[in-house]
């Protein structure tokens, strides 16, 4: 009876079949029990097991099938003074230790990043994306963060990480310089500045991020709208046919807001022009000649724009190109455009010809 009461209280097999996803570490239940001399751990792919004795780390394994022995416990054997060996039971804490990766964790930024854009000046960036993180030191992970927790989980840091991953991709964003509409193809850039830049800091934690990705960098939806007018502008190119193109589409879709305020118009047009041949009250209109409609507006100035060093310069008017021609900074080659022509064309081949007419050609080659 004895006997079994001593072989009960003794640990011989210490070992950890993880059976979740999120575990980083898990202490090894004693229950009071001792731990005894030649005792087998098992620590398996993936795993390490870390041996806290009154309070101080010990010895760190990882994966295989130990006997717990003098020879293999340095740390503990000087600790415990065991340089003769030892053939009494132990008390000592097992953690074991995740070191597998912990995949697809999210990151994203709560308050808007301020950046100066060399394009749109002050902007406002949000971005997001995934990171995996493992487990490099898992003694110094359970001396840092874990302490005595007897199970921890990757919940429980990743909240630590994420302020951590913030504050450099802050930095990053708003230094990088980068134009907005070309961060997209630089991401994989920012992503390694990023990993570079909080690699020390993760390490004081025993921890590495083997991955980091940032998935998406966008402005505010107002900006963006915004740019995308400006996007539809650029891509209609002559603003009159667009003009022309969005006040039929309004036609043909009355129930929008376009063709709604359009049809009303059109309504409103014929309404008048009717009472103006029934005559109030419905009598005939008077003998009297109807007075002349007023004449259409003065059309207005068509300005010009000058291609410099490959730079646009203007607008300008005909009278502004008129002096220019005269002192000599345009000539018939100076590439010009205004709305309603197809493309850029020397002012020579447009009906800007006329002012150069009294003025000498360009002298013969010799």
């Amino acid at each position: 009876m004895v006997f079994d009461f001593l072989k009960g209280e003794f640990i011989d097999v210490i070992s950890w079949l993880d059976d979740t996803r999120d575990t980083m570490v898990w202490r090894f239940e004693r229950r009071g029990q001792a731990i005894k001399y030649g005792a087998k751990l098992t620590v398996r792919e993936g795993q390490a097991a870390v041996f806290v004795h009154e309070g101080q780390l010990a010895d760190v394994f990882g994966p295989g099938l130990y006997m717990l022995e003098t020879n293999n416990m340095p740390v503990m054997t000087t600790l415990q003074h065991w340089d003769h060996g030892f053939d009494s039971p132990f008390k000592s804490e097992v953690y074991f230790v995740n070191t597998t990766r912990f995949n697809d964790l999210k990151w994203g930024t709560k308050n808007p990043i301020m950046a100066r854009d060399p394009e749109f000046g002050p902007v406002r960036l949000r971005a997001f994306g995934t990171y995996s993180m493992r487990i490099a030191d898992p003694g110094k992970f359970l001396t840092e963060i874990v302490g005595t927790d007897g199970e921890f989980t990757a919940d429980e840091i990743s909240f630590q990480i994420r302020n951590v991953i913030l504050q450099e991709v802050s930095q990053v964003l708003a230094k990088s310089g980068i134009p907005v509409l070309d961060m997209a193809a630089n991401t994989a850039d920012l992503g390694r500045i990023v990993t570079q830049a909080i690699a020390p800091k993760v390490a004081e934690y025993g921890l590495s991020l083997p991955e980091f990705y940032i998935e998406n960098i966008s402005l505010p939806e107002e900006v963006e709208k915004v740019l995308d007018k400006r996007t539809s502008v650029g891509i209609a190119g002559d603003l009159n046919k667009y003009m022309q193109f969005s006040a039929a589409e309004g036609m043909a879709n009355p129930a929008s807001g376009a063709g709604a305020m359009m049809g009303a118009g059109m309504a409103a047009g014929m309404g008048a022009a009717m009472a103006q041949q029934v005559g109030p009250w419905g009598a005939a209109p008077a003998a009297a000649a109807a007075a002349p409609p007023p004449p259409p507006p003065p059309a207005a100035a068509k300005v010009w724009h000058l291609a410099v060093n490959g730079e646009t310069k203007g607008p300008f008017t005909e009278a502004d190109l008129a002096a220019m021609a005269s002192a000599g900074s345009l000539t018939r080659a100076s590439h010009v455009w205004t709305a309603g022509q197809d493309g850029w064309k020397a002012a020579g081949d447009t009906e800007l010809q006329r002012l150069f007419a009294q003025m000498p050609p360009p002298p013969p080659a010799v």
